[in-house]
């Protein structure tokens, strides 16, 4: 077990470059088992969540090769396995993207029901009832998922609610599916622009990524392709949220602005001044950051990735704000660790309401999911003295060398090993 210790109450300056986005990675991963040639992937970030799916898939049959210049290939030539056991899913929720495509490519899927951060209910139900629209026998039976499907049909998927890892997991199902099939109600997030666009690359014919009407026309065989995985616009908001938290400035590289409009446009709002080119963002914070009020919801609004982050932020501003979580029933688990840090936060629902105090505490405090981990790093950077935040294992799973990065930006902040 490791931990980090930071030492705050100073301001970040610096240049630092934003790593490939993991939750454009996995599914992009996952889409080269829909073709027997080998599938180039570009900007994949080295993190906890990203090694676990390439163990996945290397256990499935895929062969996987990394070179110098950072190309990882992916080979699956014969999948030999086409299952997802318990053992190596229960800490990734994202493990069962490798249920439509396996299901797709071979007619079979036995997929453990996923894990990952206890954030919250995210039932895989849509995932089932989309692939029994297309032709799928699914049955779930001792916490498995077993799938199977002679062929699978083009169908008219009307999906209950908007669902992330649920439209990729359709979308890429539908690519070998004979005939045509329409989701409606899908997600609209850039990362299932991402996945399409390979998928196209490979040979597949999709319209309307991006929408919340997504056609996708099936083909008889995908081949091989090369991607390159979008930034990170979650790792980019929250060194943004950190710089205007603790005030400085901060030049972000390979990165995009229009990934995180509704982000930056709170930022602005709280007294950042920001300006944007084709592949950066640069921020400046010379004031204590006035408290926002924000309400997460499905993109293009504000992300519930990014509520804990700002929760931090608004902890130290000016004035109160009013913090509504619309996505996850568990997400304010964070709120009693900054408490520890003197945060005055009141918990109503689905609702917290912050009010600024001058100065937050450093103390011990516990991650408690992924994001969670980046609030009280964000914290603990604010804070005067001596902050110690255990169970980063959480943080690992969606930051590539966050306190190296950090470190370049000027914080004192160090890693060790737990006793």
């Amino acid at each position: 077990m490791q931990k980090l210790i930071i030492q705050g109450g100073q301001e970040l300056c610096g240049e630092i470059r934003i790593s490939g986005a993991k939750n454009a990675a996995l599914p992009v991963m996952c889409a080269s088992l829909l073709t027997s040639e080998t599938v180039v992937i570009q900007n994949i970030p080295n993190l906890q969540d990203v090694a676990t799916m390439m163990a996945l898939l290397e256990q499935i049959g895929v062969g996987i090769l990394a070179n110098d210049s950072g190309e990882i290939a992916f080979s699956a030539t014969t999948i030999t396995n086409p299952t997802a056991p318990y053992e190596m899913v229960k800490t990734m929720r994202a493990a069962i993207l490798v249920l439509g495509p396996l299901l797709a490519r071979t007619g079979q899927a036995h997929i453990s029901l996923p894990g990952g951060c206890a954030i919250g209910l995210r039932p895989v139900d849509q995932h089932i009832k989309g692939l029994q629209s297309m032709g799928a026998e699914i049955s779930i039976e001792q916490g498995y998922i077993q799938a199977r499907a002679d062929h699978l049909t083009g169908a008219r998927i009307i999906m209950d609610l908007v669902t992330v890892t649920g439209t990729e997991n359709l979308m890429m199902a539908a690519t070998l599916a004979h005939g045509t099939t329409i989701l409606e109600n899908a997600a609209r997030e850039p990362e299932i622009i991402d996945l399409a666009n390979c998928l196209i690359s490979m040979g597949a014919k999709i319209q309307g990524a991006g929408s919340d009407v997504i056609t996708i026309e099936g083909v008889e065989r995908l081949h091989g392709g090369s991607h390159t995985v979008m930034p990170d616009r979650i790792e980019t908001g929250t060194f943004l949220t950190a710089v205007a938290a603790c005030g400085g400035e901060i030049h972000l590289m390979h990165t995009r602005a229009n990934l995180l409009d509704a982000v930056l446009d709170k930022l602005i709002e709280a007294g950042a001044s920001i300006d944007t080119g084709e592949n950066w963002i640069h921020l400046s914070m010379n004031r204590r950051p006035r408290a926002v009020n924000l309400r997460t919801a499905p993109y293009p609004a504000f992300p519930t990735d990014m509520q804990a982050q700002f929760m931090a932020m608004n902890a130290i501003a000016e004035g109160t704000a009013v913090i509504t979580e619309t996505i996850f029933e568990n997400r304010f688990m964070h709120v009693q660790e900054l408490q520890r840090l003197n945060a005055n936060i009141h918990v109503e629902g689905n609702t917290a309401i912050v009010s600024g105090v001058a100065e937050l505490g450093g103390a011990k405090v516990m991650a408690t999911d992924l994001r969670a981990s980046a609030c009280l790093v964000i914290a603990g950077l604010v804070a005067s003295g001596e902050t110690e935040i255990s169970r980063i294992y959480h943080l690992d799973r969606g930051y590539e060398q966050i306190e190296s990065k950090l470190k370049q930006l000027g914080a004192n902040i160090t890693r060790t090993r737990a006793r």
